[in-house]
């Protein structure tokens, strides 16, 4: 089916690349414009992971009816003399004026409201001051009716406080002066991330272009890969767009997904494109040079069928497994991890397609032309270099030679190489598990001043790392909350205050320390009913719904990737080799990551502040095992497909394994550079989390095209292969059934 499919494709490749040129120009109008008027960009929020439990039960008690419907936006003023007239008079006249938008739900002014009779601070203006007494907050409410905040609105309201933060600096040149708020703050991140894109497409595109060049020696053949990836990522944005009106799209849900689509998409294009040129210039020889040009050109449809049969069947193969390992993502609570989940599925399938029609279609034009030698070639000194590496294996090169001296000794290059990898990934030992808080935010986002400036001079009026909620009388609450700033890591707490019939205490904790004292508190509760919430107290429920979720993830992933390799080699031994050596691998890039992000060792390289960082990100976790298990298996197929293709046709197990990492590690090795230098590109970013991502997936796919596949593997299959295509024999009539073949 695959043969005629390619046949068909490259045939009616007008009509095929029309089909494509219109879905890629409707995609990319859609995600820059909008049906709605919306760009995907406008679309993006950045409200974090939630799930239901401790934390968010005690936010909506809080929360009640007041404020569901509101958003707010501050001015940041510290370092003044509160008691200057002409602070005063710059305060009340932004409060006249915002008062009178259309709108504004209320504007609060700490300066306004009287103090108590003994001359205290009113409580309802505390969070609003610097309790140095040389700050203040202006905060302004705005409707926002199911969330839907009007850009017209928050226009209007920033344009006023920016004038008074003008006013304010102008009487006070050197105090600090800001103006932000939630709904800047998420504009600044989307605009971040769409930086972000942009800078590590400009960095990884032309680099994997310059690394395709070498390795086909011509413009044309290199080129083909990257339309497919270019095609991929305008499928991806067009399919985030429409998923953006059925669930919330996180900015890091729009990195991560197509950095995905363009590594896996640049992969399957250099695999078809350089089987391709080995299928043609076989079937060229057999047939001589005596063919008629319409001979030769049926000759070039025929090569395209093949090639979509045997490296398109891989492709198929591979995505399918990738695809599989992402689903297993769909049982997580979290909304950004189901978003990605379904995000990496469509683009995964999108990479596919292009893969089997858009290449084929490609194929079809320039086919004939991408057996000749390129114009590099003909380069003086260049050229015999461009040749010698060429994407076309010899039977004999530097992989096979590798091979035969790693079966000399298999058993002992095995447990060497698997030492080496735990050795590599001991740092994971001592992983601590954290969401990355308000100190996450990029020095790149327009925001990174306000925020900084709230966390510092303001602390009561930023979000609590640890609250304290109870359904009881004042007296128990207020011991409840002594008895806890006794707990080690504490540094205070507030005295109870009545919150929509509930009483509320903050907990003050050292830094880093939040989630360790949140599971102190919850495991020595009061008698009464109680609550703790929190960022942290929010972050610990977010990482307890992951661990709970992650034994049916693995299951999920795990079970489907060992059918799905059981019905490609009917052998049981291989897909379970092939899932601990993964296993084994990503602990060594789970290593890698503790060391360079939880320990500061890449703080410098990457521009980050490793004191802000509590531990690993568990959305970067999870993402991290699950795409870098993918990719794995992508270069497992890659190898694999060869292999049994080599032992099918009747070489011994022994001989297999060499000929079939000659012919795929030029391609594997190719591949898992070009996939190296997009998640590298991606890491020099400003989100930390894409950060993060990058170089864990980085050093994955990086260990796992060196180390891995070409020494561990290998020696691994050969101390194993009197046993290796094993099956039970009940096993054997599903494989002779089911089994995948071309």
């Amino acid at each position: 089916m695959l043969r005629t499919l390619g046949v068909f494709i490259a045939r009616h490749r007008f009509t095929s690349l029309l089909v494509w040129a219109c879905t890629i120009a409707a995609c990319v109008a859609t995600a820059l414009f909008g049906i709605t008027g919306e760009s995907l960009f406008q679309r993006l929020s950045s409200a974090g992971p939630t799930v239901e439990g401790d934390a968010s039960q005690a936010a909506d008690l809080l929360q009640g009816n007041d404020g569901e419907d509101t958003v707010s936006l501050s001015l940041l003023v510290h370092g003044v003399d509160l008691s200057a007239p002409d602070l005063a008079a710059i305060l009340t006249a932004a409060t006249t004026d915002l008062t009178e938008i259309d709108g504004v739900s209320g504007v609060a002014d700490p300066l306004a409201v009287p103090p108590l009779p003994d001359g205290a601070p009113n409580p309802a203006a505390v969070p609003l001051l610097a309790p140095d007494g040389t700050g203040l907050l202006l905060n302004v409410q705005m409707e926002a009716p199911d969330g839907d905040l009007s850009g017209e609105l928050l226009g209007e309201v920033e344009d006023r406080l920016a004038v008074a933060a003008d006013d304010v600096r102008q009487i006070e040149p050197g105090a600090t002066v800001e103006v932000g708020g939630t709904p800047l703050l998420v504009e600044s991140l989307v605009a971040v991330a769409e930086a972000d894109l942009r800078k590590g497409e400009l960095i990884a595109l032309p680099i994997a272009l310059l690394v395709m060049l070498i390795i086909f020696g011509g413009f044309l053949a290199a080129g083909i890969p990257l339309i497919g990836a270019l095609a991929s990522i305008a499928g991806a944005l067009g399919a985030l767009y429409v998923f953006s009106y059925l669930m919330e799209i996180d900015t890091t849900v729009l990195n991560v997904i197509t950095v995905i689509g363009l590594g896996l998409s640049i992969d399957y294009g250099l695999l078809i494109v350089s089987r391709f040129r080995e299928e043609f210039r076989a079937l060229m020889e057999r047939a001589g040079d005596s063919e008629t040009r319409s001979e030769r050109h049926e000759r070039m449809l025929q090569a395209v069928g093949v090639t979509v049969d045997t490296a398109g069947r891989t492709v198929l193969y591979s995505g399918l497994t990738f695809a599989i390992a992402t689903v297993g993502l769909l049982v997580f609570e979290p909304t950004i991890i189901r978003a990605i989940a379904i995000g990496a599925v469509s683009v995964v399938l999108i990479a596919i397609l292009t893969a089997l029609v858009l290449v084929p279609a490609l194929l079809g034009y320039f086919g004939e032309r991408l057996v000749k030698p390129g114009l590099l070639t003909r380069v003086p000194g260049l050229g015999p270099l461009l040749t010698r590496f060429g994407d076309v294996a010899p039977r004999e090169g530097v992989f096979s030679r590798l091979t035969r001296r790693v079966q000399r000794a298999p058993v002992l290059v095995s447990l060497g190489g698997i030492a080496l990898l735990l050795l590599l990934g001991s740092p994971a030992l001592n992983i601590t598990v954290a969401s990355g808080g308000a100190d996450a935010i990029p020095k790149a986002s327009t925001q990174y001043g306000f925020v900084a400036a709230l966390n510092h001079y303001f602390p009561l009026a930023t979000a609590p790392l640890v609250q304290l909620v109870s359904d009881t009388d004042e007296g128990s609450a207020a011991a409840w909350a002594s008895a806890v700033a006794t707990l080690p890591n504490v540094t205070g707490t507030t005295p109870p205050v009545e919150v929509n019939g509930y009483w509320v205490s903050r907990v003050g904790v050292e830094q880093n320390e939040g989630p360790a004292v949140v599971r102190e508190i919850r495991d020595d509760r009061p008698d009464f009913e109680n609550w703790v919430g929190g960022t942290d107290a929010a972050s610990v429920d977010y990482v307890d719904s992951l661990v709970v979720s992650a034994p049916w993830a693995a299951l999920i992933i795990a079970g489907a990737t060992f059918l799905l390799l059981f019905l490609m080699t009917g052998s049981v031994v291989v897909p379970l080799t092939a899932l601990v050596i993964s296993v084994i691998s990503l602990g060594a890039s789970v290593g890698i990551l503790v060391w360079g992000f939880q320990e500061g060792n890449l703080a410098g390289l990457l521009d980050f502040d490793a004191d802000t960082i509590a531990g690993v990100d568990p959305l970067v976790l999870t993402l991290v095992l699950t795409f870098g298990f993918g990719l794995a298996m992508d270069y497992e197929m890659f190898l694999l497909a060869r292999i049994k293709d080599y032992h099918d046709a009747g070489e011994s197990t022994r001989l297999a394994i060499v000929t079939g990492l000659q012919s795929s590690g030029r391609i594997i090795s190719s591949a898992a550079l070009i996939i190296v230098i997009v998640f590298a590109g991606f890491a020099t970013g400003n989100l930390l989390q894409m950060k993060q991502i990058g170089v864990a997936l980085a050093v994955a796919v990086l260990l796992d095209a060196t180390l891995v596949r070409t020494i561990v593997v290998p020696a691994v299959m050969t101390a194993l292969e009197k046993g290796l295509w094993w099956a039970p024999r009940w096993m054997h009539p599903i494989h002779a059934r089911f089994g995948m073949r071309e």
